[in-house]
């Protein structure tokens, strides 16, 4: 049986949550690893579309423990709307399908006012942070002033250190970020409550997995957002505030290194970004919009146009070495139908000085100019192929050249938005 971690491949949104649906068929379990509910993944089974922002995409499968790990922090009240609307929706029927590990930190009032306040002071310098409080969530676990779930749900434990926590961050709101304070009833009063509905769903979920994976069963493994928002291996400072690569998911699950078999990352067939930071293929003008406007490019969590470019082999070149890629998912093939070229990014260029990695220094990843080939594409709609060698000739021929340029194989290529839009050419659990 395989372990196999799925990650994104460029700034996030390649469609992981698809992917992840796909592969839960073969997995036993489903971990999140990183991140919070500043990232959607966006999945249409039977043509119900689903946008899920903390719970794994394997919760649409029935008898799938899904597991959320302690690198992940979570928003109570945002992750249990998402227990009521699958509920709701005829999911999440039997309760010991999801899984909350005690040791993940939790998002506090102070976490979104901090987010918000800070990113308005900094004017045209913005991050394009979601204002949800992930990044002063994380601060405070690094500073070790953080709330975890077990302290959550030890209510004694949580007044003392809500206590402590609200009068440290009022002084930081009210004196530094001109902001009004938290009152501390109404926070313990909201959050005694989500712990009280918490509690039933959480567990040692390192212990867990750990047994599972010792037990032959396989397990999955999914992040949030992309390689190239890594705290440290991204496009700093316009990153996220956790380890995206495949790295993030023995930490963030509390599992080691010889415990995973295959890594896949996922990439478009060309290239999306939301937010503010360097954008070395970004098309700004008609063909940016057209991809834009054919691939349904916006923000499965805010709503927020993204910006669209060529495939840029330097950004998944990259994401193949940190990540240790043994496989990629293409997504989004379907969207480059009609275009009569398409260009691909080889390598970048400044000042005379040629690149096929990028760059550390801000200053001169804003400078490169992308160094493209370009190819023909195809007119054929491939919605309804189901292999690979049915593709159009063209079609097949730009894969076949992605492969050639970051070294990896791909192991499966979406030509629609369904589930059932797939061609997997090599599935990594058998």
């Amino acid at each position: 049986m395989s372990n196999v971690v799925v990650v994104g491949a460029q700034w996030g949104d390649e469609g992981k949550g698809k992917v992840v649906d796909i592969y839960t068929e073969f997995a036993d379990l489903v971990v999140r690893y990183q991140g919070g509910a500043n990232a959607g993944h966006t999945i249409v089974v039977k043509d119900q579309k689903f946008v899920l922002h903390l719970i794994p995409s394997g919760i649409l499968h029935e008898g799938k423990r899904c597991i959320i790990g302690n690198g992940v922090v979570i928003d109570p009240k945002a992750l249990l709307e998402e227990v009521d609307v699958l509920k709701s929706q005829g999911y999440l029927a039997d309760d010991s399908q999801l899984v909350i590990s005690d040791r993940a930190h939790i998002i506090m009032p102070w976490h979104k006012k901090i987010d918000v306040a800070r990113e308005a002071l900094k004017g045209d310098k913005k991050i394009g942070t979601t204002g949800r409080g992930i990044g002063p969530c994380y601060e405070d676990k690094y500073a070790r002033v953080g709330i975890r779930v077990a302290d959550l749900i030890d209510l004694n434990l949580f007044s003392e250190r809500l206590k402590r926590n609200v009068e440290s961050k009022n002084r930081y709101l009210v004196e530094f970020l001109n902001d009004t304070a938290c009152d501390y009833d109404e926070i313990y009063t909201e959050y005694s409550q989500y712990a009280e509905r918490l509690k039933p769903y959480v567990a040692d979920t390192s212990l867990l997995v750990y047994k599972s994976i010792k037990e032959n069963e396989s397990a999955l493994f999914e992040g949030a957002q992309g390689s190239m928002l890594d705290i440290d291996h991204g496009t700093y400072p316009y990153v996220t505030s956790s380890n995206t690569v495949a790295g993030g998911a023995c930490s963030g699950v509390g599992i080691g290194p010889t415990n995973i078999d295959e890594v896949i990352g996922i990439t478009k067939a060309y290239t999306t970004r939301v937010g503010s930071g360097p954008f070395p293929t970004e098309l700004d003008c008609e063909t940016g919009e057209r991809l834009r406007t054919q691939g349904g490019e916006f923000g499965a969590t805010t709503g927020r146009k993204r910006r669209c470019g060529w495939f840029d082999a330097v950004v998944v070149g990259e994401a193949v070495r940190t990540n240790g890629l043994t496989g990629i998912a293409l997504t989004k093939l379907d969207v480059l139908t009609g275009m009569d070229k398409i260009m691909i990014c080889t390598e970048y260029e400044c000042e005379g000085e040629k690149f096929d990695h990028l760059p550390s220094s801000l200053r001169k990843l804003e400078k490169v100019v992308p160094v493209y080939e370009e190819m023909d594409g195809w007119n054929e709609s491939i919605e309804e192929i189901e292999s690979f060698d049915d593709l159009p000739d063209n079609a097949k021929k730009y894969v076949k050249r992605l492969e050639a340029l970051i070294d990896v194989s791909v192991v499966l290529v979406s030509v629609g938005q369904k589930r059932q839009e797939t061609i997997i050419i090599k599935n990594p659990f058998e």
